[in-house]
């Protein structure tokens, strides 16, 4: 998972304002089916 700052600057009621993104492909939606289907495939449901 990685995690983009930007627009880093001084704020007004917290110390700091900034915006950010992140990217959770590989532990998301993604990473789930992957080891959905190393799972079925170490127990034999793939032949």
């Amino acid at each position: 998972m990685s995690l983009h700052i930007g627009r880093l600057r001084e704020g007004d009621f917290f110390h700091l304002n900034f915006v950010c993104m992140a990217h959770n492909t590989i532990r998301g939606a993604a990473g789930g089916a992957i080891l959905n289907a190393e799972l079925l495939m170490k127990k034999g449901w793939f032949s």
